[in-house]
């Protein structure tokens, strides 16, 4: 990874925005975070309620692997879209272990609900051979897929994924405003590769104003705009009311995103359970990731066509869609983790759940309360 990086910095004239940094960091082939072998999904290690052999070697843990009352709920979100939809196909990017998907299929079985074809999209090689041995029983219903095809139809899913979509890092300093991006410093230190900050004049600007004179560093982010435009175009392709997106993340509306407090960013790494803000270490043994600005998101989308189901927190549409009724049933440990999911102080709050659908808006079960399409 250092003689890549290397190589991609003197490549490109010896400054490397820092969204190009990132696509390198986490998915050079074979070397970047999620093109490598490591484990990355799990529980704590220290998680006595959970298996300690998930634990060993990952570095985060999300919410399918906490407990599989999350897929078995979002399960019925996804099947009252399917109906309204009329389609029988949904689409996962990113599916992580495959926790997901298994909780999905097995839930979609028990609900009746018909899945013909369930299409995984996942840039990981290492990650498809895990989600391969452990989707082995639905292996008539589950592919995979390396490009989207010029029309797509069905339920489109995606749980942390926009948050690992590189962004831009924009800096304000003494009123002006640069773009931050990665210079080889000439030393090698501590075996690490030898990177620095280097920040450049652009015209680049957040996409509202950040009140205050005082020096502040924040993200812009274009491929996540970019990859939701090209969606919703293939999504709107295949017709008016044959496709429905759920997208689930932590973030914020563009008001909160960028806050005058807000003057460190959110980029943030993962590694062993442990969080840091430093990208330039460790590169490629650890996930980097931004918050996700929703405002954009629904934006970029509504730009191709497609219109907003509504969007509110992960708690809020958990429990909109029977979480509450599946915990009353479920062991201690499931309900236990459970209540991470929905907990303000957790997960219930920073995680968002926002949806989208070709054709007439309808009533999403998942946000019949609660909803805060206005705030975007």
């Amino acid at each position: 990874m250092q003689d890549h990086m290397e190589a991609s910095i003197r490549r490109a004239g010896g400054w490397l925005p820092f969204d190009a940094f990132m696509t390198q960091a986490l998915y050079a082939p074979g070397l970047g975070y999620y093109a490598n072998d490591s484990l990355k999904f799990g529980t704590m290690p220290n998680d006595s309620a959970s298996s300690s052999v998930l634990g060993h070697g990952s570095d985060f843990v999300t919410a399918p692997e906490l407990t599989p009352l999350f897929g078995q709920v979002l399960a019925k979100q996804i099947a009252q879209a399917l109906q309204h939809t009329g389609t029988t196909e949904v689409w996962e990017f990113g599916a992580g272990s495959g926790a997901l998907a298994e909780q999905i299929l097995t839930a979609m079985n028990d609900l009746g609900q018909a899945v013909t074809r369930y299409t995984i999209v996942d840039l990981s090689g290492s990650l498809r051979v895990r989600q391969q041995a452990r989707l082995a029983a639905f292996a008539n219903t589950v592919h995979w897929a390396t490009e989207l095809p010029d029309a797509m139809q069905g339920v489109v899913l995606g749980n942390e994924v926009l948050d690992a979509m590189p962004v831009k890092l924009l800096v304000r300093k003494a009123g002006r405003w640069y773009e931050r991006g990665v210079v080889l410093n000439g030393a090698e230190a501590d075996n690490q590769i030898p990177l620095v900050w280097h920040d450049k004049s652009t015209d680049l600007r957040p996409p509202i104003e950040v009140n205050g004179a005082h020096d502040y560093l924040t993200e812009i982010h274009p491929q996540a705009e970019a990859f939701m435009r090209t969606l919703a175009q293939k999504l709107r392709a295949s017709g008016e009311n044959k496709s429905a997106a759920f997208f689930i993340d932590y973030g914020f509306p563009e008001s909160e995103y960028y806050h005058p407090q807000r003057h460190m960013g959110t980029v943030m790494c993962h590694l062993a359970h442990q969080a840091d803000g430093d990208p330039l270490v460790q590169v490629g043994q650890k996930d980097i990731t931004a918050h996700v600005n929703f405002t954009g998101i629904a934006l970029a989308a509504q730009e191709v066509g497609l219109n907003c189901l509504g969007y509110t927190s992960q708690g809020r549409f958990l429990l909109n869609c029977g979480l509450a009724e599946l915990m009353a049933n479920a062991v201690f440990k499931d309900r236990s983790h459970a209540m991470r999911l929905i907990n303000e102080h957790e997960m219930g709050e920073l995680f968002k759940v926002i949806g989208f659908c070709s054709g007439e808006p309808w009533d999403a079960m998942g946000f019949g309360a609660g909803d805060r399409t206005h705030t975007l």
